[in-house]
């Protein structure tokens, strides 16, 4: 279909399109995208139920489109999504810009299974000032954000919120918009909107104060004791503290202060000085991350297989005015990139509080098309930077550890962990085809060095949790001239399946499932020796290039699916015996190393060893010196130097070696 001649968007939908990589089908949606034109825009791919499962953007639709059905998009989700995509929609606009806000609002319109959202995407809190109005007050409010208000946050915080609220009242006197006598009067303003210029005297006339006025919490508009341009200054004031301009708002108070005590009002003079205390209070909760008067937002992501958390620290005027943190519902099945990038768009789409500098952890492909938007959205220049050093990075990385900390309690909270493991061992029997889930399963890797070294290691998970009690590893007896892993693998199975381990209570029960790191030698290997020791135990490899798990009842590989719990939970299990592995084989190889011609020479121990040392300075210096130079050395008798002397020159190959 072509795109209809307007002045604004153009949108285009193809009918019936078949999924990519279908075989046959594919030609067919290769030759709709091939008509979709080259003009920036968003993109909508639809599943069979015409839902809509993933929205994109691009400065070239067509170009971007043709690598989702071509598959060159090298991200691990496209696959999957690709084959259950049947249509798809496009809309045109006139820019990048333009087609990062319109993706913004159709992501917010249907949020789609395959985009970066919230993860419960429920409302989050704001405060708000109703700037609308002829005296605008400030609420707590979770509703969609409408025209003429300003939001500040949001915050994840509720209570926070609230607090913040209450306290700034007690500073900046405004009013607030539960208020019943501030309803009545803002109802009496709009029935007669002419008479806003005379708006105090018309409600002293004819309202009366509010409690809050009464208690210093509000500047009396119920009764017409304020009038609209000091109002406005007080309002000012408010979104000023809520944006972190503390400094202004304090000067402007200090300068209000002065000049009531120069006109001898002494009374209003100790009101704004009661103000300038509170602020200071304020301060008092706000740490100082910054030596400098920086303003910057900090987002620091952690991602678990298919959830995460972003935390973000706002810093202004180098006060962190408040941390916040966001469950999203994407995270090691998409790229950093991706998550980050998916995340801030949703974050600052809702926000009006948008600083100078955005601090990330990650180099965004498109930043220049969001440093603009967001430009946009403050008024004036916005960077997007990857600190390296310095306190930015030291507060990043602390953003970070805040969201682990905030993801590890939601996933208590939730039982997300503990449902996700139960899912990962049923489906893990199933895709297997075992008789019960795998609730305990062991694991094998090996770790060498061209031969050298060579060690394996065993770990254990019991009901889908590392069983690190159970954690065992293993000296390969067998001498080898080369990496083989399959006389590895032969050897330590039958150490850890010997009738004699079998029956030790300290190595436990068989497992329901053994795992080795590896594919087909390395299965085969495992089966031909639990053939050997009489042992049925039900088996798998798993290779590290695809993630593809080898059985013994098929020739095909099974391939869990992407971002499904049992995938995650056998790579946790992989990653965590090759963890153990190598870190055994480099303390070996390591001790090897430090380890010094002479040790082995009887009579040398760590305090001749240390005396020689103290009178040679190097092994190099040692081995050049004469029987009779090692034998004045405190200590070391005769037979001793003489014995270390030809241990020297045995090796004369040996490195320079110095104490540890």
């Amino acid at each position: 279909m072509t795109p209809p001649e307007t002045d604004g968007p153009r949108t285009s939908r193809t009918q019936g399109a078949p999924c990519a990589g279908t075989g046959d089908h594919l030609p067919t949606i290769a030759e709709r995208v091939a008509q979709v034109p080259t003009d920036p825009g968003c993109y909508l791919w639809k599943d069979a139920k015409g839902e809509v499962i993933y929205v994109g953007k691009a400065k070239n639709l067509r170009a971007r489109m043709r690598q989702y059905v071509t598959l060159q998009d090298d991200r691990e989700k496209i696959p999957l999504m690709m084959q259950v995509v049947r249509d798809f929609d496009y809309v045109v606009v006139g820019s990048e810009h333009e087609a990062l806000v319109l993706e913004r609002n159709l992501i917010a319109q249907y949020h789609p299974y395959f985009n970066v959202d919230y993860k419960d995407d429920k409302s989050y809190p704001f405060i708000a000032i109703t700037e609308s109005d002829v005296f605008p007050a400030i609420k707590y409010t979770r509703e969609k954000h409408r025209k003429g208000t300003r939001y500040f946050g949001p915050y994840t915080d509720a209570r926070a919120a609230r607090e913040t609220i209450d306290t700034l009242r007690k500073v900046i006197p405004v009013c607030v918009a539960t208020c019943a006598e501030w309803k009545r009067a803002k109802r009496l303003l709009e029935r007669d909107p002419s008479q806003a210029s005379v708006a105090n005297m018309m409600l002293a006339e004819r309202c009366r104060p509010c409690f809050d006025y009464h208690v210093g919490r509000g500047p009396g508009v119920c009764a017409g004791m304020i009038d609209t341009v000091e109002y406005a200054r007080h309002v000012r004031q408010v979104e000023d503290f809520l944006r972190g301009r503390r400094s202004a708002v304090v000067g402007e108070l200090t300068d209000q202060m002065r000049e009531a005590a120069a006109n001898l009002d002494f009374e209003r003079a100790g009101r704004l000085k009661a103000r300038l205390d509170g602020l200071d209070a304020l301060d008092d909760r706000q740490q100082v991350v910054f030596s400098s008067n920086v303003s910057a937002d900090l987002i620091g992501v952690y991602r678990e297989e298919t959830i995460s958390c972003a935390c973000v620290f706002v810093v202004r005027e180098g006060r962190t005015v408040r941390s916040v943190e966001f469950i999203l519902d994407k995270g090691l099945d998409v790229g950093a990139e991706e998550l980050v990038g998916g995340f801030l768009k949703r974050y600052y789409d809702e926000t009006a509080d948008v600083p100078a500098e955005v601090d990330l952890d990650a180099e965004l492909p498109d930043a220049e098309v969001l440093e603009g938007w967001l430009a946009e959205k403050r008024g004036h220049a916005v960077r997007l930077r990857r600190p390296q050093r310095g306190e930015k990075r030291r507060l990043l990385d602390m953003a970070t550890a805040n969201a682990r900390h905030a993801l590890m309690r939601y996933m208590v909270k939730t039982g997300y962990a503990d449902d996700r493991t139960n899912k990962a061992l049923l489906q893990l029997e199933s895709a297997l085809a075992l008789d019960a889930p795998p609730m305990r399963i062991e694991c094998f890797d090996i770790s060498t060095l061209h031969g050298h070294f060579t060690v394996a290691s065993m770990v254990v998970f019991t009901n889908g949790r590392p069983d690190k009690s159970q954690y065992r590893r293993f000296k390969i007896q067998t001498p080898l001239t080369e990496a083989n892993d399959f006389v590895s693998m032969s050897e330590v199975l039958g150490r850890r399946y010997a009738p004699e381990r079998m029956a030790d209570e300290r190595f436990g029960s068989k497992p329901d499932l053994l795992v080795v790191d590896g594919g087909k030698p390395q299965l085969t290997a495992a089966m031909a020796q639990l053939e050997e020791l009489g042992l049925d135990i039900p088996v798998c490899g798993l290779a590290k290039s695809d993630e593809e798990i080898f059985v013994p009842w098929d020739e095909t590989p099974v391939v869990l699916p992407s971002g499904s719990p049992s995938l995650y939970l056998i790579k946790q299990v992989r990653d965590e015996s090759h963890r153990f592995a190598i870190t055994f084989h480099r303390e070996l190889r390591d001790k090897a190393m430090t380890k010094s011609a002479i040790d082995d020479v009887p009579g040398v121990g760590p305090k001749r060893r240390r005396a020689l040392m103290k009178r040679f300075g190097s092994m190099r210096r040692l081995r050049a010196a004469s029987e009779e130079q090692i034998a004045e050395t405190p200590g070391v008798p005769a037979e001793v130097a003489r014995a270390i002397y030809q241990a020297l020159h045995l090796s004369e190959d040996a490195p320079d070696e110095r104490p540890q």
